[in-house]
């Protein structure tokens, strides 16, 4: 999945970025912190994973 998709499954399911420096971008909705790599394409088990921890749509 392209990167940036993912960050706007993110952002309308509440989710706002926290930091922006190193190889990670930090996502938070208020209460939990996610990391999410920098890079063109994620891979689908990790977009998977993400999706069913933190219980996205």
């Amino acid at each position: 999945m392209k990167r940036t998709d993912f960050i706007r499954m993110l952002e309308r399911n509440g989710w706002r970025v926290v930091r922006d420096k190193g190889p990670h971008t930090i996502y938070t909705n208020g209460t939990d912190c996610e990391p999410i790599p920098r890079h063109k394409e994620l891979k689908e088990l990790l977009v998977k994973a993400i999706i069913k921890r933190r219980g996205l749509k």
